[in-house]
């Protein structure tokens, strides 16, 4: 789902001067790509909280263990 943006893509669409439409639609769909995989990985954090609090109430020690570890996974993608 990540696209990957090209920083020299990024430059030559901003070098040439009649194609500035072109960086800035470039940029704006950084930014909104950016903004729908925060959007995404918030819902997705929210939901996993909800499936880690109802393992715990059943008392399913194997249920915890996996939203918990996706969780992790989740926080520690964000931060890489």
């Amino acid at each position: 789902m990540d696209k990957y943006y090209s920083y020299t893509d990024f430059l030559k669409a901003v070098g040439q001067t009649k194609k500035v439409d072109e960086a800035e639609k470039l940029l704006n769909e950084i930014y909104l790509d950016l903004f729908l995989n925060h959007i995404q990985r918030k819902h997705r954090e929210e939901q996993l909280m909800v499936l880690i609090d109802r393992a715990l109430d059943d008392k399913d020690e194997n249920a915890f263990h996996l939203y918990a570890n996706e969780l992790v996974d989740l926080h520690q993608e964000t931060t890489e």
